[in-house]
């Protein structure tokens, strides 16, 4: 049966089935070919595109930025200061204002709630550019990288160490869920992620011959890995709690003694991006111990991770084109 997403959000990898992840991934990899032989469709002529920052971000302003441009719609950049969002508005007005005046609508901020309110009230689609719970544009980018790499995602082991809370670990392990992944958290206990999306990932993964395991052994968690992903020990806003995750996390640190763990040559590393893999930025500059993946590991031949962003551009293009696109 054709897939149709027009009018969908795309606001958790929770809301798509394994054949429509697929359509996604598929229509992103053509995309991306059609960029690379200079092939312009413009299948966004005419929309014009509401992009509201709560949050800083290079990766994802600059990938819906020139995914606007490349398919011939316009953005139009909202950071915190330029409009009343929460402040001297509602999101349920600011939600009804913006669908006005825009076919879609990408917010990343804090609260996934506000992203789920905008959508309520917008009347167009709204995508999910990053919240403190999903990061589900981040995974489609993944995921394509993975399909690069590896040619496929069913049965791939994908092993996430650091923090298993994070919107990214949260996103992934739904995302592998669906995809019939055996993915692994290997985190401090006291980083395991909700009990309650956990099972509700089981649940995913019973239907599709997945495999979803929490671990706080290293051996365990990574032995026979195709990927290695870690992000950031602490997130923008987490700031006062860097001193107690590098406590927790040192262990868990991806470098070359834990990429022998896997038993796999050819295993590849991905990282979500910005990384603390060198002592070249203010805050790694004053926390030195705060690298989450060695500089050995970061330029390695295992890493994948300008891949990975270029990916964006493309992932994020096929969720526009999928539900707003002609």
């Amino acid at each position: 049966m054709p897939i149709n997403l027009t009018g969908r959000h795309f606001l958790t990898l929770k809301d798509f089935t394994r054949d429509e992840i697929e359509f996604l991934l598929d229509l992103s990899i053509e995309l991306k070919q059609y960029k690379q032989e200079g092939i312009r469709d413009r299948r966004l002529e005419g929309k014009n595109i509401a992009l509201v920052f709560e949050k800083p971000s290079t990766r994802t302003r600059c990938a819906f930025a020139v995914a606007c441009f490349d398919e011939g719609a316009h953005g139009e950049y909202l950071g915190k200061d330029d409009i009343q969002l929460g402040k001297k508005e509602t999101v349920r007005d600011t939600a009804r204002v913006l669908g006005r005046m825009f076919d879609g609508i990408q917010f990343r901020g804090f609260k996934h709630e506000k992203v789920e309110e905008l959508a309520r009230h917008a009347g167009v689609p709204v995508w999910n550019g990053l919240t403190d719970r999903f990061h589900p544009t981040q995974v489609l980018a993944d995921f394509m990288t993975i399909l690069e790499n590896k040619g496929c995602l069913r049965g791939i082991k994908l092993a996430f160490t650091g923090d298993g809370r994070s919107n990214t670990a949260n996103s992934l392990m739904i995302g592998a869920a669906k995809m019939g992944m055996d993915f692994r958290i290997v985190s401090s206990e006291k980083l395991y992620p909700d009990s309650s999306l956990v099972k509700e990932a089981r649940a995913f993964a019973s239907e599709t011959s997945g495999k979803i395991s929490i671990t706080s052994d290293i051996r365990e968690g990574v032995t026979g890995a195709d990927v290695i992903y870690t992000d950031v020990w602490a997130s923008m806003g987490e700031e006062d709690k860097i001193a107690e995750r590098i406590k927790l996390l040192k262990p868990y640190q991806v470098n070359m003694e834990l990429i022998e763990k896997t038993g796999n040559p050819d295993v590849i590393f991905l990282h979500c991006l910005p990384s603390f893999h060198n002592l070249d930025t203010d805050i790694s500059r004053q926390y030195p111990d705060i690298c989450e993946v060695t500089e050995e590991v970061f330029e390695s031949r295992n890493s994948k991770v300008f891949d990975e962003s270029e990916n964006r551009i493309h992932t994020i293009k096929a969720v526009m084109v999928a539900t707003i696109g002609d």
